[in-house]
């Protein structure tokens, strides 16, 4: 890899041709080369749906922790299965251009439906792994199973009140309070006219 690529990875500018690696043997050939040259690497991972500022504080303690952060982002497919049909909001494409315009992202991957959550740690083996304590799908089994693969584990409660689905559901419960209020209107106006055409 040159110089110039690494250049390009590290660089202020979101140099998405650079930044968003989609194929998983490139990116571990790129770590692999980061790590020679001295780079500590940071990985993390999660859907991104509806980017808010409790994603972006925990990006910025994660990139605390080394010199490159590597975010594996879960596709769209891989998203409906976690977390439910309705699942993202926000299309992968999207999401991988939100996630390499933020100043701590330095490197963006995808997550596919056949990649398990390891997989990606196996094979980058980054010198810290960091996990949301939010994340359901982590326990302290697997958590243990990981150390092999990593320089450390690291767990951070969540970095702000605002969730994703806190959002949706929030979001939904206001439209249907809307939706009901122009119901009851609707039928109050309706029964109106049904009387006075007596």
């Amino acid at each position: 890899m040159s110089k110039l690529i690494v250049k390009k990875i590290i660089d202020s500018g979101s140099n998405i041709n650079h930044r968003f690696i989609k194929d998983h043997n490139e990116l571990k050939n790129i770590v692999e080369t980061l790590k020679n040259m001295g780079y500590r690497i940071v990985l993390t991972q999660g859907v991104y749906d509806l980017i808010h500022e409790g994603h972006a504080a925990y990006l910025e303690v994660a990139k605390s922790e080394g010199d490159i952060l590597i975010v594996g982002v879960d596709s769209d497919e891989l998203t409906k299965k976690r977390k439910g049909p309705d699942r993202p909001i926000v299309p992968q494409d999207e999401r991988i251009k939100m996630l390499v315009h933020l100043r701590h992202v330095d490197i963006v991957t995808i997550k596919e439906i056949h990649h398990g959550i390891g997989d990606l740690i196996k094979l980058l083996k980054p010198d810290v792994m960091v996990f949301s304590k939010s994340t359901k799908d982590i326990d302290s089994k697997m958590i243990k199973e990981y150390k092999d693969f990593c320089g450390k584990i690291l767990v951070l409660p969540p970095q702000s009140k605002n969730t994703t689905t806190a959002r949706i559901r929030n979001l939904a419960i206001d439209g249907a309070e809307k939706l009901a209020r122009e119901m009851n209107r609707l039928t109050d106006g309706f029964l109106d006219k049904l009387r006075n055409s007596k």
